[in-house]
C-alpha cells in the first residue's frame, strides 16, 4: 500500500512551505541535523526506494534528479509533508526500507532525547533552570497548564505529560518544564520563566524564583 495513498496525486498543486506551528526555535535545527544523519546512513538502493514510495507525492520528472536521501527530505519538507512536529510519513519510509535503526534516530528526536550540546543552554543557564524547576514544581499546582501555555508548549506535549504522569501533580510539572526545554533548546532561558509566572499572575512563584537565582547568583547557594 502506497504511504499517503488517497493524498496528494502525482501531479497535486503544493501549497507553498509555510513556517512550522508548534515548532520550538532550536527544533528546526536539530531536525536538519536528524536528516541528515539519516541520508549518510542511506545506500543509493535505498534512496531509490524511498523514492518510489514517494510517486504519488512527487513527480517523476523530479524524483529522477534526486540522488541521496537529503535532496529527497528537502523536497518532502518543501511540501509539509514531513516536519519537525509531522514524523509519520518519514517513520513510514523508513519502516517500509527495514532501517529500524534509522526509525530509532526519529522516535528519539520526537521525544525530545535527540539534542546536540550547541542546541541546549549553557551549563550556567542549565544550573538556573534548575534551581527554577524546583521551585515551580513545588508552587506551582494545578495552574501548571496554564504556564505552560504561557510559554508557548503546545497542547499535544501537555497532553502526552498529563496522560503519562496524571496521578502525581509535581513531577508532571516537572516534566513538563522539561518538555519546554527541550522544545526551545539553546533558547531555553529562566528570564521567560519568570516572565511567563507573572503573565499568569503567579507572582508570588515568580518571586521566590528570582529570590533563589539571586542566592545562586551570588554564590549563596
Amino acid at each position: 500500500m502506497d504511504l499517503l495513498s488517497g493524498g496528494l496525486g502525482q501531479d497535486a498543486e503544493v501549497p507553498p512551505a509555510r513556517p512550522v506551528p508548534g515548532a520550538g526555535p532550536g527544533a528546526v535545527d536539530r531536525f536538519l541535523s536528524l536528516l541528515l544523519s539519516i541520508s549518510s546512513g542511506l545506500s543509493a538502493a535505498e534512496v531509490t526506494s524511498m523514492k518510489f514510495l514517494c510517486r504519488n507525492i512527487i513527480k517523476k520528472g523530479k524524483r529522477e534528479t534526486l540522488r541521496v536521501g537529503l535532496e529527497l527530505f528537502s523536497i518532502l519538507m518543501e511540501q509539509q509533508v514531513i516536519a519537525p512536529d509531522k514524523l509519520g510519513f518519514l517513520k513510514g519510509l523508513l519502516r517500509d526500507i527495514s532501517r529500524g535503526d534509522l526509525l530509532a534516530l526519529v522516535e528519539q528526536f520526537e521525544q525530545g532525547e535527540l539534542q546536540a550540546p550547541e542546541d541546549q543552554p549553557d551549563e550556567h543557564e542549565k544550573r538556573l533552570l534548575k534551581v527554577a524547576f524546583d521551585v515551580i514544581r513545588a508552587n506551582v499546582g494545578r495552574d501548571w497548564k496554564k504556564l505552560m501555555r504561557e510559554l508557548g508548549l503546545p497542547e499535544v506535549k501537555l497532553d502526552k505529560v498529563e496522560a503519562a504522569y496524571r496521578y502525581d501533580l509535581e513531577e508532571m510539572v516537572f516534566q513538563a518544564l522539561r518538555e519546554w526545554q527541550k522544545w526551545k533548546g539553546k533558547d531555553a532561558k529562566v528570564a521567560d520563566l519568570i516572565k511567563a509566572l507573572q503573565g499568569c499572575n503567579l507572582r508570588l512563584v515568580a518571586d521566590w524564583v528570582e529570590e533563589k537565582i539571586s542566592q545562586v547568583n551570588s554564590g549563596t547557594k
